[in-house]
């Protein structure tokens, strides 16, 4: 086999239906994973800018990390396996979310809704 096959087909034979990856791939997603990495890490340790848009910068980076690791190290495409990994990759992350803002909307109701208690005051007693 030559280097270039080498490069381009990492541990799996060809025609077995999976999407592969070439080294560059892989440097391409690392390099982009540190620079995503690196940009909040500097942000918050320098404290250039307000809070707010530091958050903001902050989650921009991570939602565009997790792109970068579904396409450069997962291979999820449109192309691998009739697009069912991404179908099933879309589908998992809807149901997450799902929980995720519904348990913040329940815990949310929940503390609005609770019966304010000063010091000293024990439920029921008069």
């Amino acid at each position: 086999m030559s280097a270039q096959a080498k490069d381009e087909h990492i541990d799996h034979g060809p025609g077995d239906g999976y999407s592969h990856g070439t080294h560059r791939s892989y440097l391409t997603g690392f390099g982009l994973a540190v620079v995503l990495t690196a940009i909040p890490f500097w942000l918050v340790m320098s404290g250039v800018l307000n809070t707010q848009t530091t958050i903001l910068i902050v989650f921009a980076c991570a939602f565009v990390q997790i792109i970068v690791h579904a396409i450069y190290f997962l291979h999820l495409d449109t192309r691998s396996e009739s697009g069912w990994t991404l179908m099933a990759f879309v589908f998992t992350v809807v149901i997450v979310g799902i929980t995720i803002i519904g348990s913040i909307w329940i815990m949310y109701h929940l503390d609005v809704n609770m019966m304010p208690m000063g010091p000293g005051k024990l439920p029921g007693a008069s």
